[in-house]
Parts: C-alpha cells; sequence; structure tokens
C-alpha cells in the first residue's frame, strides 16, 4: 500500500472522527450530560489526527509535493468536513499516477 493511499484512508477517518466529535459527543456531553461520549470519541479522534499528520509526513516524503502543498493538506485536517475533499483530491491524484 502507498503512502498516498494510506493517507487518504486516515484522512477519511479523521474526517468521520471530527464529525462524530463535533455532531454528536459534543451534543451529548452538553444536551445529555453524558461526558464519556466525549472522552472516547475525542480520544479515538485524536490519536486518529496524529496519524493524519504521521501519514502526511510519509507522503510528502514519498511523492514529494511542496511545503504549501503540506501546509494546506495540514489546515485541512482542522476543519470540518475538508478532509473528505481531501481524500476525493487525492484519488484523483493517485488515478492520474496510476494511469
Amino acid at each position: 500500500m502507498s503512502s498516498l493511499n494510506l493517507f487518504r484512508k486516515v484522512a477519511l477517518a479523521e474526517g468521520i472522527s471530527y464529525l462524530l466529535l463535533l455532531l454528536i459527543a459534543m451534543p451529548l456531553k452538553y444536551f445529555a450530560n453524558l461526558p464519556l461520549a466525549v472522552k472516547y470519541v475525542g480520544w479515538a479522534h485524536g490519536l486518529l489526527f496524529v496519524l493524519y499528520i504521521a501519514c502526511l509526513l510519509m507522503a510528502w516524503q514519498e511523492r514529494k509535493w511542496s511545503f504549501w502543498k503540506v501546509v494546506v493538506l495540514f489546515i485541512a485536517s482542522l476543519l470540518p468536513f475538508v478532509p473528505f475533499y481531501v481524500e476525493k483530491k487525492l484519488k484523483q491524484e493517485e488515478d492520474l499516477k496510476t494511469n
């Protein structure tokens, strides 16, 4: 498995965990008094975020991306829904590379 393929999968998982944290766990904490939702989903999201950064660095090294592309991909991980766009664009990049 290439580092780009791994990065795409991690970006997708990280994006899903971020939305779960924001749209499910946080409301459960504040409106249903269930703070454990944030504890566990937050922990999983934090782990996936660290994995996202590690995979980003691996893909950067393998693909020889510019510094600014890496900065944009890092910032993308901080914004809800953007990791899904990143995954789609990286899929297109991978498809172009294989054809």
